[in-house]
């Protein structure tokens, strides 16, 4: 008769163990169905479930076990597992996989309770659960790396409606002010090719039009109708041309000026170098100006950029722009059209916004996140970071800050 066990050890973790305990089964002729391990602080928590068609391999197997367990510190739990409990096992292979990822500059106990007691109430059952953050030095002022934690969750359940499952984490990370991502764990999860970025509030901290309005003394006008449009409460295209038309007899030598003095967001320089450093493709898909776009290409190696042509005669704002306007249905576009050109699916493809403007993009893209953004897009948008950087990102994609310092 096929016995089948599950044997658990707990103890302190010790170089070339797993290779002896498994040197024991294979000894005995003992078949492994599945095997886990997990090491915290040094301590080992390791799992085999085995089969074995003669009782005496069996018992002899067990014996030598715990021999050597007794030897090295560890506990060790044996289990038998009827036919009955291993074929629901085998079948619970089939549920669906999720991914459940929550950062913030801290994570407290109460956050990861409140996160893992929504988990239950979603039905799902917790599989592993990862630190993807770095090791937290004890004087963390000593220390210049910004001050960040991220618990990864696999998951598995079945799951009615996804939508609706992502709606209460983000209602969970707007109490809480962490940020938590609910992501399908299939194979485009960590098999992105191409990444898209808004500028204006998403790669930079300026609305770059806003700056331009100010030096040409109608800073609030043009102020009033960007957020307005950012909100969703305006046509963008309507509301484009009448920013730009306000611009008319702006000196152009202010350009470079304005451009020098545009601020980065944190974790963009992060986030594109790693991604270009595994290979893929990057660009800046903007509503904003073609100049300012080519300055952050140069500065933050971009791969390409997609932005709207400011027009200048003799070298003044004419108040007009020239060319296609760059609005919500042209990001999509230009998304669907440079995965096509680099022969990759829209599952593989990210991108990152901000404004009512990019909905339409990051709904289309394999994984869209709304980075800071306004409450429409925030509540929208099936991915929100709102409390770290830019390179929050690559938690998404399930990396180690070890990972990423390698690079």
């Amino acid at each position: 008769m096929r016995e089948i066990t599950l044997i658990s050890f707990l103890g302190p973790d010790q170089p070339n163990l797993l290779n002896r305990l498994i040197h024991i089964l294979s000894h005995h002729s003992l078949q492994i169905l599945d095997i886990n391990q997990a090491v915290i602080y040094n301590q080992l928590s390791l799992g085999f479930v085995t089969a074995s068609d003669d009782p005496a391999k069996t018992a002899l197997a067990m014996k030598e076990l715990l021999i050597l367990a007794h030897e090295i510190g560890l506990t060790v739990r044996l289990k038998p597992i009827s036919n009955a409990e291993y074929d629901q096992w085998v079948s619970e292979g089939g549920q669906r996989r999720y991914i459940v990822t929550t950062f913030a500059p801290e994570l407290t106990a109460s956050d990861l309770h409140a996160l893992t007691e929504e988990v239950a109430k979603q039905g799902l059952n917790v599989e592993t659960v990862t630190r993807l953050s770095s090791r937290l030095h004890r004087d963390a002022e000593q220390t210049q790396v910004p001050a960040r934690a991220c618990i990864e969750f696999k998951v598995k359940g079945q799951v009615s409606d996804l939508q609706a499952m992502r709606k209460a984490y983000l209602n969970l990370s707007n109490t809480l002010n962490i940020d938590v991502a609910v992501q399908e764990n299939d194979v485009y999860r960590t098999n992105r090719r191409l990444i898209c970025f808004d500028m204006d509030s998403t790669l930079i901290g300026q609305e770059v039009i806003d700056e331009l309005a100010r030096e040409a003394g109608v800073g609030e006008q043009v102020a009033e109708i960007t957020e307005r449009a950012m909100q969703g409460e305006l046509d963008f295209q309507q509301s484009f041309r009448a920013r730009v038309a306000l611009l008319k007899g702006l000196d152009a030598a202010i350009l470079p000026e304005i451009a020098e003095r545009l601020t980065i967001n944190e974790g963009a320089q992060r986030l594109i170098s790693t991604l270009k450093a595994l290979g893929y493709h990057t660009a800046i898909f903007s509503g904003g100006f073609q100049y300012f776009a080519e300055y952050l290409q140069q500065k933050l190696g971009i791969d390409e950029v997609h932005a709207n042509h400011l027009d200048i005669v003799d070298g003044k704002v004419t108040g007009e722009v020239s060319g296609q306007i760059v609005d919500a249905a042209r990001k999509a576009e230009l998304l669907q059209e440079l995965s096509e050109k680099l022969g990759i699916s829209l599952a593989q493809t990210i991108a990152v916004g901000d404004g009512a403007n990019d909905l339409p993009m990051l709904a289309l893209a394999g994984l869209g996140v709304a980075f800071k953004a306004k409450p429409l897009v925030r509540q929208t948008a099936d991915h929100a970071i709102s409390n770290v950087g830019l390179d929050g990102v690559l938690y998404l994609l399930g990396m180690h800050d070890q990972e990423i310092q390698q690079l």
